[in-house]
């Protein structure tokens, strides 16, 4: 740990060697390919933020037969790890596929399909110099369709891009004070039900398919597996092997969401992005009352119960959620949770008196994001080490207004996991 900020000098190497760096590539690849950078895409912000709008860039990308041009992962100061005296580089990065694996970090697309795989935005600068790039401006775009559904926004990016002969496109923000979030995909929309149109072709596209744990992350689940292994008495029934089948992670974040918390009951918001799909059993409608900036005092205390619940909310969700899924195994079959992770920014006693009482339910292991041992790299990607955890458990119980949250849902239903194992507060 007193090593300081990982320097990811291989991982760097990997990503500046992928096949696809290659200028003398046939098209739709190197010097005579399609690409499209988005320099519009957010940054110094949390990564789930960041990672639901690549995600979406790189789809529309993909549609639009260009390369997705992906760059590093820039961090907000505030959520950075490793302290000021420790911090080596300026800005704060750390490289895509440390954290992600998949075509938006440079990966393959399935045999067969001819879409140009997604590049490094250092060889951008050599496919595409800049007398050969057209400048889209948001403002040029997006003002006509910003408040539509999210299918109708994205139909206008791709005949943009899809219309537009020039090889090499960049999307560049219109300035602040026109446009306070500029992104291609913005929070106005990632923060409302008009994301959903979306879901049914994206979660289906290749971008969610192949979407992939980093194998450094990868290597810090496996690292700790052995955590969850159980370490009280022989339980009385077959128990898989395999411990994320009877495991239950849920999202308990503290201390610093609380003035998150009333902003969200103050702008009468709904739940975040796909943690409104409404085949999900946990629902929250804003009660009425309040308006754009107001809320009453008994409307926001709606909004804290779900946002920021209490000890004895947290204990009885659990309950609830383990009876669920327990109660919806299908016939002749039978579901065992216990083991139980929590994943937590929480230190305090408020965790141990947490784990006690949850102890008196019968699990026969609980830990937290605080139990895991992680080397210099793993622990700077740490929060995706979580996510792997969450999306691996048999149930996932997470806050709706979190994107942390959301992007594990979109995970675990990529991955075939049933509505009945994904909850909210």
């Amino acid at each position: 740990m007193d090593q300081g900020p990982p320097t990811y000098e291989k991982i760097q190497e990997f990503e500046r060697n992928l096949p696809q760096h290659n200028l003398d590539l046939p098209y739709p690849e190197g010097k005579t390919g399609r690409y499209v950078k988005f320099s519009n895409q957010i940054k110094y912000l949390g990564w789930n933020n960041v990672f639901n709008e690549i995600l979406m860039n790189t789809y529309l990308a993909y549609k639009s037969k260009r390369a997705y041009v992906f760059i590093d992962y820039f961090w907000k100061p505030e959520y950075y790890f490793w302290p000021e005296d420790r911090r080596v580089v300026w800005p704060l990065r750390t490289p895509l596929n440390a954290i992600i694996s998949g075509p938006t970090a440079g990966g393959p697309w399935d045999e067969g399909d001819d879409a140009p795989r997604s590049v490094h935005e250092d060889y951008y600068e050599l496919a595409c110099p800049k007398e050969e790039r057209r400048i889209i401006n948001t403002r040029d775009v997006k003002p006509p369709v910003e408040w539509e559904q999210g299918d109708v926004q994205f139909r206008t990016w791709l005949k943009v891009l899809e219309e537009a002969p020039e090889r090499c496109i960049e999307i560049e923000p219109a300035p602040r004070e026109e446009d306070g979030y500029a992104q291609t995909f913005d929070l106005w929309l990632w923060g409302s039900d008009r994301v959903l149109s979306l879901w049914e072709e994206f979660s289906k596209s290749p971008v969610s398919k192949l979407l992939a744990t980093s194998p450094l992350v990868r290597s810090a689940v496996d690292r700790n597996e052995y955590l969850f292994f159980p370490s009280g008495p022989r339980p009385p029934y077959p128990v898989s092997r395999d411990p994320y089948d009877h495991m239950l992670a849920m999202h308990v974040r503290r201390g610093d969401y609380k003035d998150a918390c009333v902003g969200l009951a103050t702008w009468n918001s709904t739940f975040y992005s796909w943690n409104l799909l409404p085949e999900l059993p946990d629902h929250f409608i804003p009660p009425p009352g309040g308006k754009w900036g107001e809320n009453t005092p008994e409307n926001t205390e709606k909004y804290m119960e779900h946002c920021l619940p209490t000890f004895d909310m947290i204990v009885q969700k659990v309950r609830d959620s383990r009876r669920d899924y327990v109660n919806a195994a299908p016939r002749g079959t039978r579901r065992i949770l216990d083991v139980l992770y929590l994943l937590t920014n929480e230190e305090s006693e408020w965790l141990d008196l947490l784990k006690t009482e949850l102890r008196k339910d019968g699990w026969h292991v609980i830990r937290t994001s605080k139990d895991l041992e992680l080397d210099q790299e793993q622990t700077d990607v740490n929060m995706a080490v979580d996510m792997d955890i969450a999306r691996k458990a048999a149930v996932f119980i997470g806050n709706g207004w979190s994107s942390f949250t959301s992007n594990i849902v979109h995970r675990r239903l990529v991955d075939g996991k049933e509505p009945i194992s994904i909850r909210f507060y």
